[in-house]
């Protein structure tokens, strides 16, 4: 696959099935100095990432033929295109869609109908987190059964590999660098995505319903206090 150079604007997909979002979007998006591809499905939406991989894929989830959240996953499960930020666009404001595309490796939603300055609010979010350099001790940090490794980005619980998304891995090694430490919800955004970073308390709340799922018996360990946020137990058993 291509990749964009450097010296070029950053280049983001748009997959949408309505053509005046799309048209929308591309407007507001290239005025911000943002190279822009729209698309129309999920079949082209694939092509167009193999032919030159995009900085940030705008991808809704109700699309002809291939599904938005079936692209999430090939994108997501493939070694070559899984580190591409996903921000999902969709009209569907059930929960459990929106905590499955996170589950699947999306790393940010917005609902229909949204705001355009806060859409490309969290796109410039996640450029800018794509080539921040997130400050993280080296060394492994073991509670219990569950070990992180941060050099080598690996989970494992019970000495078996856990699959997580990049705000997930940050989240846990924020708390279990910090045990018995209380985290805010607002605290937890800052450290892992950096100041002005617009997202709704919910959307934390989901990134830790995924990442309790993922760690299994071992995600009691992460315990919610009521009205302040999270904080990860000092032992474990």
């Amino acid at each position: 696959m291509d990749t964009p150079t450097t010296d070029k604007p950053d280049y983001i997909l748009v997959v949408d099935d309505e053509e005046d979002i799309l048209e929308l979007i591309r407007y507001n998006v290239e005025k911000k100095g943002l190279r822009v591809t729209c698309v129309d499905s999920g079949e082209k939406a694939l092509k167009s990432i193999h032919q030159m991989t995009p900085d940030v894929v705008v991808l809704d989830l109700m699309l002809p033929g291939i599904g938005g959240l079936d692209v999430c996953r090939m994108l997501k499960s493939d070694p070559g295109t899984r580190s591409i930020p996903i921000l999902m666009l969709t009209a569907k404001g059930d929960e459990s869609d929106i905590v499955m595309g996170l589950e699947l490796g999306a790393d940010d939603y917005v609902t229909k109908p949204f705001s355009m300055s806060v859409l490309t609010a969290r796109i410039q979010a996640l450029l800018r987190r794509r080539v921040e350099n997130h400050p993280i001790a080296d060394e492994k940090i073991s509670r219990g059964s569950l070990m992180i490794d941060p050099l080598r980005r690996e989970v494992t619980v019970e000495n078996i590999p856990i699959d997580l998304t990049f705000s997930e891995f940050q989240i846990l090694h924020l708390l279990m660098r910090h045990p018995g430490l209380v985290f805010t919800r607002d605290q937890i955004i800052d450290a892992i995505r950096g100041d002005n970073y617009f997202v709704t308390e919910r959307s934390v709340d989901f990134q830790f319903v995924g990442l309790r799922k993922k760690l299994g018996s071992a995600g009691k360990c992460i315990e919610t206090v009521r009205g302040v946020g999270y904080r990860f137990h000092k032992e474990t058993n």
